[in-house]
């Protein structure tokens, strides 16, 4: 299969929710991370924009009757670029755990503009 897109990590923001996950739930998240790397339309399942915050996705994983939420945005097109993960246990999306990630995308643009 053709890469369409290439998954980076923001400084240790998803490694951190990552290695604490069991081995069942890294296998998944890394399925649902190859179907974002290969697939043309990303299935809505998988991926979906988070309302009005300018660029905000979220990596949908499902495993069990757990719910796990990748918080990432795009960059230059065809990276897509992980921030901060949590297991979700309310039907909504926590505000603060937006709050976070919109902080986090803050931040990597600004150290992006640094580096140039």
């Amino acid at each position: 299969m053709k890469q369409v897109r290439q998954i980076i990590y923001f400084k240790n923001y998803f490694l951190d929710f990552f290695n604490d996950q069991t081995e069942k739930v890294k296998e998944k998240i890394d399925y649902v991370l190859f179907v974002i790397t290969v697939a043309d339309r990303i299935p809505k399942k998988f991926f979906e924009q988070i309302t009005g915050t300018d660029g905000l996705y979220e990596v949908r994983v499902e495993f069990q009757s757990n719910i796990y939420r990748i918080f990432c945005c795009f960059d230059e097109g065809k990276i897509v670029v992980l921030f901060n993960g949590f297991q979700k246990k309310t039907q909504k999306t926590p505000q603060t755990e937006i709050d976070k990630a919109l902080k986090i995308k803050n931040e990597y643009f600004k150290e992006k503009l640094k580096r140039k």
